[in-house]
């Protein structure tokens, strides 16, 4: 079967759309992949499900994709925020990737006591969430925030939003047997730097009655794979893959 490529556009799509490819875009479809004119790509814009088009030539170095059909309709994804404290370069890509392919719907860095990392390049963190989407078949692309402190993040945090807080120091209880007991509703999970919460953090979330803390379990994670660990169990037990 051959590969079929994909990409994802801002534009609205319908029978007959036609979408001029960003230059970055035309670059990846005609440089890179040397596709031709007629070739098949899908298109998506996380409104409209995905559309087979066809691709046009229009000069040596731009393109446009002409919508034919609809493939899929957009589905109903999990209401699901992940708050992470910044990382480095490398390691914050991975997670944003890993994320998006988890399934969340917004990604929301927070800045806490511990972290290290403070200048964010917004528009990479949107690029690599695509990236994340074109490749692993996803429809939707979650929306990045910009980076906000902690407390900033609890103090408008809407209450009905439970909050799962990776905690190493929470009891040992089984993670699942605690996420089967929260209500069903919009959620969110959060993940700390590389040297944790600070004491004070740990006594404000513990706190909160929209918080509810969970253990990883007996090792110690790097942040990024925790954030994978997490998103995973709660997916799992109260997400979109239970």
């Amino acid at each position: 079967m051959a590969q079929r490529y994909r990409l994802f556009v801002h534009a609205g799509l319908e029978e007959g759309s036609i979408i001029r490819c960003e230059p970055a875009q035309a670059h990846y479809l005609l440089t890179v992949l040397r596709l031709k004119a007629g070739a098949t790509v899908g298109v998506f814009n996380g409104i409209d499900g995905e559309w087979e088009g066809k691709l046009h030539l229009n000069g040596r170095k731009s393109a446009s994709i002409e919508a034919k059909f609809k493939i899929r309709d957009q589905a109903t994804s999990t209401d699901l925020m992940y708050l992470f404290a910044p990382l480095k370069r490398a390691r914050l890509d991975y997670m944003v990737q890993k994320a998006t392919e988890m399934g969340v719907s917004v990604l929301q860095p927070v800045i806490t006591q511990y972290t290290n990392v403070y200048r964010l390049k917004m528009e990479r963190l949107k690029l690599n969430a695509i990236e994340a989407a074109e490749q692993c078949n996803l429809l939707s692309i979650p929306e990045v925030r910009e980076a906000i402190s902690l407390e900033q993040a609890l103090e408008n945090w809407p209450p009905q939003r439970c909050l799962i807080y990776c905690d190493e120091r929470a009891d040992k209880e089984c993670a699942i047997e605690r996420l089967k007991r929260i209500d069903s509703g919009p959620l969110a999970v959060l993940i700390g730097p590389e040297g944790g919460f600070s004491p004070t953090e740990n006594e404000i979330l513990r706190s909160l009655p929209f918080v509810v803390p969970i253990s990883l379990g007996p090792r110690i994670m790097r942040a990024d794979t925790a954030a994978v660990a997490a998103l995973a169990l709660v997916q799992a037990t109260l997400g979109d893959w239970s």
